[in-house]
C-alpha cells in the first residue's frame, strides 16, 4: 500500500513509523508549513507536495492518512473521493456530527472507503474482552465505566488553537477521551440516556473543558461513568471497567489488568501487569495496534470490504460525546434514538 499522509504533526510521526514496520510505504506527504513538511519528507524518504488537493489526487497513492486538526476532515474527503482515495481519518472523526455524516455521504457517493482511527480495538486486551463478553462470560453486564485521568501541561496548550471550539471541537472529552468512548459503546452497547457536567478551563487557560464527567444508562439497561480530564497531576493510566453478573474485567492502559470471573471456562484471559498510556506523554503509545488497524485497513481496501473501524464506527463515538457536550451547556439530560 502507498499512502499519502496530510499532517506531519506528532501523530504523524507514530503513523509513519508503523507503515514502515508493516512495509506500507509513504510517498506523499503535506503540511500547511512547508518547513515541517519538507523535514517529515526528509526523514520519511517521501515527496513533500504543496497542497493537499495534489496530494489526494497524486499518482502515487493508494490511501490518504489524515493527520489534521479535528476540524479539516471533509475537504480533503471531498478531493479524495473524486480521485477514488480511500481515507484514513485521525481521531476524532470530526469537530461535529454534522460534518461527519456530510463526510460519510461524500465518500459514499464516490465509492471510497472511510475508517476513523481507533488502534485501542486491536490491543490484545480489547479482542479478547470484547469477544469474551459477548459470549456471556461476564454474565449480565450492570455497569460499564470508563476513565482518563490524565495531565497536560500548560505548554501542552500554549497554542490558542488547542483546547478550541472551532478547532478540536473541545477539551478532554473529544481529544483525550474519545478511544475509551468508543471501546465502551463498542463493548457496552448503545446508550440510552445520559447526563454530564463540566468545568471549562478548570486548569488550563482553555474555553473547552478540561474536565467532565458524563453518567449513562445503557439500551441494555446497564449504567455507567465516563470521567475525562487533562487536570490531573501527574496524570494516571486510563482504566475501562466492565462489572457483569458473574465478574468484573478491567482494561488499565492498554492491558488487561483485572480478570476476577466466578466459575470461568473458555480463553484464557491475558492479564498483565505493565501497561503503556498516554497518561503524561500523548507519544507513549504503543506502535502494534496502529499496526494492526492499518493492515486491517489495507485488506479492507483490497476485498472491498468494510473496515473494522467504520466511518459509522466513528460517527457513534462522535455522537455520543456531542451528546454528553449538549448536557453540559443545557443542564439537561439527553435521550438518545
Amino acid at each position: 500500500m502507498r499512502v499519502g499522509i496530510i499532517g506531519t504533526g506528532a501523530i504523524s510521526h507514530k503513523h509513519a513509523q508503523a507503515y514502515k514496520n508493516i512495509g506500507y510505504q509513504v510517498t506523499v506527504c503535506t503540511d500547511v508549513s512547508p518547513e515541517y513538511g519538507n523535514k517529515f519528507a526528509l526523514q520519511y524518504g517521501c515527496e513533500f507536495v504543496p497542497s493537499y488537493q495534489e496530494l489526494c489526487s497524486h499518482p502515487n497513492v493508494d490511501y490518504v492518512d489524515v493527520c489534521t486538526f479535528p476540524d479539516f476532515r471533509l475537504q480533503p474527503i471531498e478531493v479524495a473521493a473524486q480521485h477514488g482515495k480511500h481515507v484514513q481519518l485521525q481521531k476524532p472523526m470530526a469537530i461535529d456530527t454534522a460534518t461527519a455524516r456530510k463526510m460519510i455521504d461524500t465518500a459514499n457517493a464516490g465509492g471510497i472507503l472511510l475508517s476513523v482511527v481507533s488502534q485501542h480495538r486491536f490491543d490484545d486486551s480489547m479482542i479478547f474482552l470484547s469477544k469474551a463478553i459477548a459470549e456471556g462470560r461476564l454474565g449480565k453486564l450492570l455497569q460499564a465505566d470508563a476513565y482518563v485521568k490524565w495531565h497536560r501541561s500548560a505548554e501542552y496548550y500554549s497554542r490558542p488553537i488547542k483546547g478550541s471550539w472551532a478547532v478540536e471541537g473541545g477539551g478532554a472529552l473529544i481529544n483525550q477521551a474519545v478511544h475509551q468512548v468508543d471501546m465502551l459503546r463498542w463493548v457496552a452497547g448503545p446508550v440510552a440516556e445520559l447526563f454530564g457536567f463540566w468545568q471549562l478551563g478548570a486548569l488550563h487557560k482553555i474555553e473547552s473543558e478540561d474536565v467532565i464527567t458524563a453518567i449513562l444508562k445503557f439500551a441494555s439497561g446497564a449504567t455507567g461513568v465516563i470521567q475525562s480530564s487533562t487536570a490531573f497531576w501527574p496524570g494516571y493510566s486510563e482504566r475501562i471497567e466492565f462489572h457483569g453478573s458473574k465478574g468484573t474485567a478491567v482494561i488499565t492502559g492498554d492491558r488487561l489488568t483485572t480478570w476476577d470471573v466466578q466459575d470461568d471456562e473458555g480463553e484464557s484471559a491475558p492479564v498483565a501487569k505493565d501497561v503503556a498510556s498516554g497518561a503524561s506523554d500523548p507519544m507513549a503509545i504503543s506502535l502494534e495496534p496502529f499496526e494492526r488497524q492499518f493492515l486491517d485497513f489495507g485488506d479492507a481496501i483490497r476485498t472491498g470490504r468494510e473496515p473494522k473501524c467504520s466511518a459509522a464506527a466513528g460517527l457513534a463515538a462522535l455522537e455520543l460525546v456531542e451528546r454528553i457536550y449538549t448536557s453540559c451547556r443545557t443542564g439537561e439530560k439527553q435521550v438518545l434514538a
